[in-house]
């Protein structure tokens, strides 16, 4: 079978993850990657993913220039957490009827203040006859795709709880300074308000699994708070000193006619005791499930989005989500 042509849209730490797993993978033919930073256009794409080997694929500072030279099959979009940010890259791909598969977390399902420009896309998608999806670890996966599978057994659910609890300090930079670890207390709070310190995707979680579950959720709150340091605790890349933020506690509550139907557990911060992933379905049969040392974020990321191409070329035209498509598994090409 002919090898699936890769542009990678945005280098950056999950960029460049992405473009080693495919390195690692048959059945993939990387063509290029796009990439604003002058540190990174004109180089060789595996220079700048880190690979130590050139893949003889180049990077584009032009998004329509690359598309155009390089003719992909898939682009892989790396590059915001903001759909209104990230829109105008997809709809570059979509005007050159090339499918999307995007860790835009504000993508993986289209939440209300969102809907009128998930419905542009979707309309830009159909037009090119291609289909355009929002995946990560979360959202996308242990908080959406992951409780919505785990219903399956169940003959009735009252409720549903995730928790997921993740030593940051295994995690990448730009995820540490998300959940505003180093920052004082007071600073935290104004990145909390100004939204540059926050876990973005509850909200999609909440109403993905609402919806797949049948639950009229007609109203989402997000509470965010400082985990406070007790000692000092250092990452590869900070340190923080007792008193100060080391990382986030967020919690969101889908509520169905004054009644909470899902609530999202995250705490991340640098030094917790205990890494794992947790469902609770309140159901007849109740189910707890664990997933004892979590499941990491990064590399789980960059696997979803590889392990959803195949699915996403098969896809009816359109904007997709988790809960549209068969289920994503690993697949080794040939194998």
């Amino acid at each position: 079978m002919r090898r699936i042509r890769v542009m990678h849209f945005g280098l950056g730490p999950i960029g460049a993850a992405v473009v080693r797993q495919i390195a690692a993978r048959k059945g993939f033919r990387m063509v290029g990657g796009i990439d604003i930073d002058p540190r990174k256009a004109g180089r060789d794409l595996g220079e700048v993913a880190g690979l130590g080997a050139r893949l003889r694929a180049p990077v584009w500072a032009d998004a329509a220039t690359a598309l155009e030279a390089a003719r992909p099959d898939v682009v892989v979009l790396c590059t915001h957490s903001s759909l209104r940010r990230a829109a105008p890259q997809i709809a570059a791909a979509l005007a050159a009827r090339v499918p999307v598969v995007a860790t835009t977390e504000e993508l993986a399902y289209a939440v209300p203040q969102n809907r009128t420009l998930a419905r542009r896309i979707d309309t830009l998608a159909r037009r090119a006859g291609v289909a355009v999806l929002g995946t990560g670890v979360n959202p996308g996966f242990v908080m959406d795709a992951l409780p919505i599978v785990l219903t399956a057994p169940c003959e009735k659910v009252h409720a549903l709880r995730v928790d997921r609890v993740q030593d940051a300090r295994v995690r990448r930079l730009p995820f540490q300074q998300k959940i505003g670890a180093g920052l004082s207390r007071a600073e935290f709070r104004r990145r909390v308000r100004d939204g540059s310190v926050r876990h973005v995707g509850l909200a999609e979680s909440i109403h993905m699994i609402g919806d797949a579950l049948g639950w009229k959720i007609d109203r989402v709150v997000d509470r965010v708070r400082p985990r406070v340091a007790r000692r000092r605790v250092a990452s590869r890349y900070l340190s923080v000193a007792p008193g100060r933020v080391c990382g986030i506690v967020q919690d969101g509550f889908g509520y169905e006619a004054g009644q909470v139907r899902i609530r999202l557990h995250l705490e991340a911060y640098l030094g917790a005791t205990e890494t794992y992933d947790m469902v609770r379905i309140d159901g007849s049969p109740p189910l707890q499930v664990k997933v004892i040392g979590g499941t990491h974020g990064d590399i789980a990321t960059a696997a979803l989005v590889v392990n959803a191409i195949p699915r996403v070329l098969a896809a009816a035209p359109g904007y997709r989500t988790m809960r549209d498509l068969p289920l994503p598994s690993f697949f080794r090409a040939g194998g």
